[in-house]
């Protein structure tokens, strides 16, 4: 894991090709090659993307074989909240590259733009729901658990339907609201920005739908179009019980014919309110986001705040404390008193006799932003352990709780 260094475009490539930004002119190419490659819905996506001035032509670059855009990818403005610490983040979404031109390194030079330009907007880590395995070619891992989608197998009683209706331009600052809410009871979150919620009500591929009670809206979801006889509810979030009921009920008579399923989110109103009525089979397979994590002492150091906020939580004295982090290939010394910075120091394959945190670098993020804590982790990984004041480690590293919205459900 290294600094992401500039990029200077425009760049170019071997065999007379060109990395650039994007440009108005290359919106019909972008568009075309993201529907030969992905979905058509992706053409209006990435047009929502460039022409919105919150992220515009910046956020997109392209490889160009003189006029022809073989290549493309977008690098969105995310935030994570961990605790009350904010981390801002990149994210990279709408990547395609034409067929004649695969295997030449083409996603490999776009990575390296929005990498770099990730750290030029501040970022401090990477999100983004990809491919099996590919991605961990460039840095990434997987670290955080995408929710399971559970069958509706009745819908509970009590719901009216008629509650329902699609989402209003006038409504996007109370659905925001309502996120908020329903985000507060996870240690991990990320929300929608202001921009993506424009994106969201004119976008194809979802559906924003609210429930609206005497000219308020008081519950959201997010729905698929009926494919091959099925459906799903995403983004669930309500106000109240009622509120909840409508919602999945208003949802299952939109398409009476259809299977519905819900994507579960453990520990929120509606996740509560309809669990009696979900399949609750176990996931068949595991599904995760990716992390990346270009520069650890950066992050650490942001995450100082959080770490003396859970020593406080558990009633240990920060005051003159320090925390020992090993990747094996470098280590951290991060002070969790107020004052200091973290010190990066180079290899330590063994930590000494005042103890600390080995983690392998391709854990690093499962073990801050995960589901399984050090203890877990340790259990499953034997280049992951600690040595020594077990309580601080506990403490320090605990297993999360996790909720991340995306412009694509995953």
């Amino acid at each position: 894991m290294t600094v992401d260094e500039p990029l200077a475009l425009p760049c170019p490539l071997p065999g007379g090709l060109l990395l650039r930004e994007s440009r108005p002119e290359d919106l019909e190419q972008i568009g075309a090659l993201l529907a030969e490659r992905g979905v058509p819905d992706d053409a209006l996506d990435h047009r929502l993307v460039v022409q919105d001035p919150d992220a515009g032509w910046s956020s997109c670059a392209v490889v160009v074989d003189g006029d022809r855009v073989v290549s493309t990818a977008t690098l969105l403005d995310e935030e994570l909240r961990l605790g009350d610490v904010r981390l801002p983040a990149g994210q990279i979404e709408l990547v395609a590259t034409d067929e004649e031109y695969e295997g030449r390194g083409l996603v490999r030079a776009l990575l390296r733009w929005a990498h770099a330009r990730s750290a030029a907007r501040g970022h401090v880590l990477q999100v983004m729901i990809g491919i099996p395995y590919f991605y961990r070619l460039f840095g990434y891992e997987y670290a955080i658990d995408i929710p399971v989608s559970r069958s509706v197998r009745t819908a509970p009683p009590g719901g009216d339907a008629s509650a329902l209706r699609t989402a209003r331009a006038a409504d996007l600052p109370f659905l925001a609201a309502l996120q908020e809410r329903a985000q507060r009871g996870f240690d991990l979150a990320m929300g929608h920005p202001a921009a993506r919620w424009r994106w969201l009500l004119a976008h194809d591929a979802t559906t924003l739908r609210v429930v609206e009670r005497d000219g308020e809206v008081v519950a959201v979801g997010r729905t698929t179009p009926v494919d091959d006889g099925e459906f799903h509810l995403a983004e669930a979030a309500a106000d109240d019980e009622r509120a909840a009921l409508d919602l999945l009920a208003g949802v299952a008579a939109s398409a009476p014919e259809a299977r519905l399923h819900v994507v579960h989110r453990p520990g929120t109103l509606p996740a509560t309110v309809w669990h009696d009525s979900l399949d609750h089979a176990p996931r068949a397979e595991a599904e995760q986001y990716y992390v990346r994590i270009p520069e650890p002492g950066a992050l650490l150091d942001r995450l100082r705040p959080r770490f003396r906020q859970c020593l406080t939580a558990a009633g240990l004295d920060v005051a003159d404390r320090e925390l020992l982090l090993s990747t094996f290939g470098a280590h951290y010394r991060v002070p969790l008193g107020e004052p200091g910075k973290v010190v990066t120091g180079g290899t330590m394959q063994r930590l000494g006799r005042a103890g600390g945190v080995s983690v392998a670098p391709d854990q690093l993020a499962a073990l801050l932003f995960g589901p399984y804590g050090i203890e877990g982790l340790a259990g499953l990984r034997p280049d992951v352990y600690a040595r020594g004041e077990e309580e601080l480690h506990r403490a320090l590293f605990p297993p999360l709780t996790a909720d991340l919205l995306t412009y694509y459900l995953p």
